[in-house]
């Protein structure tokens, strides 16, 4: 029988106090603004036709299912939240691979290991609607500024691409 560890791991954040700079802007302000200006960069995020247990189900069953690739890992971010007392809406990631085409990227530069394994994110926003979001696997190649491995990004675009459609229910 096939186990599959699904990781709950409670968050400690650290807050800091926030002195302000020569310009009269504080650190937390321009963290913020810095934070509104990443904003879905590099993210593509989907809305799902289904309910969120179906659309992370169905996303999990494609996964195991293609024999090209692994399940690493699952995070529960909602049990998480809860384990402190803390509310989230739901919110799972599911961390995958396929050492054929990660490998080499990584190979090509190393940092690209910060971003792999594959993650796709399935979450419930405030009113209720499902979404699955990853990473642009172009923005990945520029973020570590990955040469001469186009046809390695098409294919993992290709196939995010499809495993999410699958989940959302677009076929």
């Amino acid at each position: 029988m096939k186990m599959r560890i699904i990781f709950i791991v409670p968050f400690l954040f650290l807050i800091t106090s926030c002195n302000s700079d020569q310009k009269g802007v504080s650190h937390k302000k321009q963290i913020n603004l810095k934070q509104k200006n990443m904003d879905n960069q590099g993210v593509i995020t989907k809305v799902s036709s289904k309910n969120f247990e179906d659309t992370y189900s169905t996303l999990v069953n494609v996964i195991t299912n293609n024999p090209n690739l692994k399940i690493v890992a699952e995070l529960d971010h909602q049990a998480n939240a809860a384990s402190v007392g803390l509310k989230l809406n739901p919110t799972r990631i599911i961390m995958f691979g396929n050492p054929n085409l990660g490998t080499p990227l990584m190979q090509n530069s190393q940092t690209t290991g910060l971003d792999l394994p594959q993650k796709i994110l399935v979450w419930q926003d405030d009113q209720g609607e499902v979404k699955v979001s990853y990473n642009n696997p172009i923005y990945v190649q520029d973020r570590h500024n990955i040469v001469g491995q186009v046809d390695v990004l098409k294919k993992i675009g290709g196939a995010l691409d499809g495993l999410t459609n699958k989940a959302i229910g677009d076929f």
